[in-house]
C-alpha cells in the first residue's frame, strides 16, 4: 500500500487513482478516513482526472501517533503529500475537519500548487463558542463527544450515524450500509487520534486561513446539518472568503458525500474543470 513518510516519521496511507487530468486531493472527516471518499473518487478519476485520499494520521490505516493529533501537524502532513506527489494546478476538497485541514495547509503552506478549494460540510471559520463568535457551540457540546468517545466509542459512532451525522434521526431513510461503513471507518481510527481531533476541529480558529484563500472557493453545506450548522460552518465562511460561492443544499445533512452523491459529485466536476 502507498504511504508518505511525515516529518516525524509517521506514515500517511494514501490512495492515488488516475494519472491524467486536474488532481483532485479529498480530504476526509472525524473520525473517518480516505474510504469517506471512494465514491467521489472513482467518479472523478472515471471521468479523467487524478483522485487523490488519505488517511489523517491517527486514522484508517495511518500511523497511530501519540502526538501530532492537531491542526498544524495535519496541515504539515498534507504539505508532505502534496510534496511528495508533486502535486501542481491542485484542487482540494476538505468535508468537516478536512475541510479545516485544506484550509490550514494553504495558511501555512500558501497556496502555489493549489488552483482551487472546496469546503463540504466544513468546520471552519470556528465551532466553538467565543467572545468574538458567539455563532458558535457552546464547549459543553464537544465536551459531550469527548466525554462519549472515552466512556464508549464505539456507541458513540453508532449513535452518530443512525442520529445526526447522517440526518437518520430527522429522514429515517439513510441506508443502514451508510450508517455501518460510519461506524466501522470510525473504530479503525485510534482512540487518541479521535480523542485529540475534537479539539482540533472544534477549537481551531480557521478565520486567519480563510482571510489567506486566494484561489476560486465553492462552500457546498447542507441547510439541515446539525454536526455543523450551516449558520455556524459555511454560510460565515463564504462570507469571509474573497469571491467564495455559495451552494447549499436544502433539507440535506453534514455527510453530504453519501446522501447527497449524485448531486455532490456534478457540482464537484463542474467545478473542477476548466
Amino acid at each position: 500500500m502507498p504511504f508518505v513518510t511525515a516529518e516525524d516519521g509517521a506514515q500517511i496511507f494514501y490512495e492515488d487513482w488516475g494519472t491524467e487530468g486536474t488532481p483532485v486531493l479529498l480530504s476526509h472527516g472525524w473520525p473517518l478516513s480516505s474510504d469517506a471518499w471512494e465514491a467521489a473518487a472513482l467518479f472523478l478519476a472515471q471521468h479523467g482526472h487524478r483522485a487523490i485520499a488519505h488517511d489523517r494520521r491517527g486514522h484508517g490505516r495511518s500511523s497511530q501517533t501519540w502526538n501530532g493529533n492537531e491542526m498544524d501537524t495535519y496541515a504539515d502532513d498534507l504539505a508532505c503529500l502534496v510534496d511528495h506527489l508533486d502535486l501542481r494546478d491542485l484542487t482540494l476538497v476538505g468535508h468537516s475537519t478536512g475541510g479545516g485541514e485544506v484550509v490550514h495547509y494553504v495558511g501555512r503552506h500558501g497556496s502555489d500548487r493549489v488552483a482551487k478549494v472546496v469546503l463540504v460540510s466544513a468546520v471552519p471559520p470556528l465551532m466553538l463558542q467565543a467572545d468574538d463568535n458567539p455563532e458558535g457551540l457552546p464547549l459543553a457540546v464537544f465536551d459531550g463527544i469527548r466525554a462519549g468517545e472515552a466512556a464508549d466509542r464505539s456507541q458513540l459512532y453508532r449513535d452518530l450515524a443512525d442520529g445526526p451525522f447522517f440526518g437518520h434521526n430527522r429522514r429515517g431513510d439513510v441506508d443502514k450500509g451508510f450508517r455501518d461503513a460510519f461506524w466501522l471507518q470510525s473504530m479503525a481510527c485510534g482512540h487518541r487520534a479521535a480523542y485529540e481531533c475534537i479539539a482540533a476541529f472544534s477549537a481551531t480558529d480557521f478565520r486567519p486561513d480563510l482571510a489567506k484563500l486566494d484561489v476560486p472557493t465553492l462552500v457546498i453545506h447542507g441547510d439541515d446539518d446539525q454536526i455543523v450548522p450551516f449558520e455556524v460552518g459555511g454560510k460565515r465562511s463564504a462570507q469571509l472568503v474573497a469571491g467564495a460561492e455559495l451552494q447549499v443544499y436544502p433539507g440535506s445533512p453534514h455527510a453530504l458525500p453519501d446522501t447527497d452523491r449524485e448531486r455532490l459529485h456534478a457540482d464537484l466536476l463542474a467545478f473542477v474543470e476548466p
